[in-house]
């Protein structure tokens, strides 16, 4: 393996010798030693590294300063890096990885397991002799601070030893961001000790729509599952130890059928019989939303003191947020509800909307007071936010550039761009073709900075995320042929300084991604094979809603 094939492609990358590519050979005397505050990275390197070489990387003694010692593989911390960023140095039988805080060791340790070849991300080793480093200096670092992966596992439940994996894969590819989309009309997903009807109720479905909502096939069999409060501390800890932060969604005051369903008195009750809803087992839009009174925000109150709980805000970067939805909130039975007429009058509230921006703007407060950081999609501009809130920007870069001009933090993720969930080719075999075609080139030449804002309204776009909506991903290959090999590129734009879109030399790319689909096989990842899906990765006869052109630029 050579520092070509490195995805994400690091900032330099040069090799000793004229013409010649000499190699650091680890064998059963090679040590791995851990330098101040790199404990964590080094448990994660020997686990993966003695898994997949048979080399037992007995712990070592320091080298000299500025080196590691002979036959050895050093962590070292050097404040003079950037927090995230990192450099690695082979020579002369020696490997010093140092990084600028404990996350630059651990995305430096990353780098070095793929100089090491596809097999070491195997579990079990294939064969005893032949592993070497090739002899390199690399620097390092990131372009974005939020490089994130939303997963929906409210639409179709993905358990625990999934994520885990997720979370595994995130690293692999530099991404330290984990939106963990919990709650929806399709499910709840988190236990809520004081409601426990959330759970016992809320995240069982009777059937389940197979394909788009006009696809007239149903799975017919109960869908569901949850994570108890210590499966969700263990995914965190799991999460935190590899330097991703995970951002919980419980999504308000729309796309909430499952919560009322466990609990009617949640509902319009003076619209319609909330104790005949049960979890929604179809896709769209759900008009069943929560009703705008106090006993409903006294209830999500406790829900979320439970959530800030089991989601720390000091555990790494960006873990203060706290995803309140906010998307796509139908207005029809407020319109209807003599209580919402009367809360917006008591209010001084205009209309149905802003009885929306004042439901999203009370927990805006409430999160406020507590040390944390509201975000939510960016239907959440529409009345204003608290100055610390942040918006994804999903329907096109619009919203993310009204809320940067506001002074507003910004995650860039519109789903014409990086909503993996679409289709990636126009061809027939495409498994439940959804929306717009979204090659793996595409996603490479998506740009997450407008050129519409300055430079220091620029400064608030945070990052950049790709977004995986599970309605018609039934499990995790379905997830796997969605995400990959696009993840992959996504996580070069955003990790990678890449030059403006239409100057990204996706010809070397794609060269690079030889290598990494055999990174991919070694972890067992179910992706669209470049030639197109597999057999067994089609649907054929079941109905997708694919959409004809290029994507609008909005």
């Amino acid at each position: 393996m050579t520092t070509t094939e490195l995805i994400p492609g690091p900032l330099s990358a040069s090799t000793w010798g004229d013409g010649v590519f000499p190699v650091f050979p680890l064998d059963e005397q090679t040590t791995l030693t851990a330098g101040p505050e790199t404990d964590g990275t080094a448990r994660w390197l020997r686990a993966v590294l003695v898994a997949a070489t048979g080399l037992p990387l007995r712990e070592g003694e320091p080298g000299p300063p500025g080196d590691a010692a002979e036959n050895s593989v050093e962590l070292r911390l050097d404040p003079q890096l950037p927090p995230e960023g990192y450099r690695i140095t082979v020579r002369d039988r020696r490997a010093l990885v140092t990084g600028g805080g404990p996350a630059g060791v651990f995305w430096g340790a990353q780098t070095l397991r793929q100089l090491l070849g596809p097999d070491a991300f195997r579990s079990a080793p294939l064969r005893r002799t032949g592993w070497q480093l090739p002899e390199t200096e690399i620097q390092d670092a990131p372009r974005f601070a939020w490089r994130g992966l939303m997963l929906d596992v409210s639409r179709h439940f993905m358990p625990k030893d999934g994520v885990l994996r997720y979370l595994d894969l995130m690293a692999a590819h530099k991404l330290n961001i984990f939106h963990f989309h919990l709650t929806d009309d399709q499910g709840w997903r988190i236990e809520i000790k004081r409601y426990p009807k959330l759970t016992e109720t809320g995240s069982w479905r009777a059937r389940t729509k197979f394909g788009h909502r006009a696809s007239p096939l149903w799975e017919d069999k109960p869908h569901g599952g949850f994570y108890t409060q210590d499966d969700i501390r263990e995914i965190v800890a799991y999460a935190t130890e590899r330097h991703i932060a995970v951002v919980p969604e419980i999504d308000i005051p729309g796309h909430s059928q499952a919560a009322i369903a466990a609990y009617p008195e949640l509902g319009n009750t003076d619209v319609i019989d909330t104790t005949s809803l049960s979890v929604w087992d179809t896709w769209g839009v759900s008009k069943n939303v929560l009703a705008p009174t106090d006993n409903v925000l006294r209830f999500y109150e406790g829900v979320f003191e439970e959530v800030l709980d089991l989601f720390p805000a000091d555990a790494v970067g960006f873990s203060e947020f706290v995803h309140v939805g906010g998307d796509e909130c139908a207005k029809d039975q407020w319109e209807a509800s003599p209580t919402a007429k009367a809360r917006i009058a008591d209010l001084g509230l205009a209309d149905v909307d802003e009885l929306q921006s004042w439901f999203i703007r009370h927990f805006d407060n409430w999160l406020t007071a507590r040390g944390r950081r509201l975000i939510g999609w960016d239907e959440i501009l529409e009345g204003g936010l608290a100055p610390g809130a942040a918006v994804s920007s999903w329907r096109g870069y619009q919203g993310g550039i009204t809320a940067a001009r506001a002074g507003h933090d910004v995650v860039m993720c519109p789903e014409q761009q990086v909503y993996l969930d679409h289709r990636q080719h126009g061809g027939p075999d495409e498994p439940v073709p959804i929306g717009f075609v979204r090659t793996l080139e595409d996603v490479y030449r998506f740009e997450p900075v407008p050129p519409e804002l300055t430079s220091d309204q620029a400064r608030h776009v945070l990052g950049t995320q790709a977004n995986l909506w599970t309605e018609v991903m039934e499990d995790r290959t379905r997830v796997d042929y969605q995400a990959f090999p696009r993840l992959a590129a996504f996580a070069e734009v955003a990790w990678s300084a890449l030059p403006d879109p239409a100057e990204r030399d996706f010809a070397d790319f794609e060269r690079r991604m030889t290598a990494h689909y055999g990174r991919l096989d070694a972890l067992g990842v179910s992706y669209r094979p470049p030639t197109g899906p597999l057999p067994w990765q089609q649907r054929p006869g079941v109905l997708g809603r694919p959409i004809e052109g290029a994507p609008p630029n909005v």
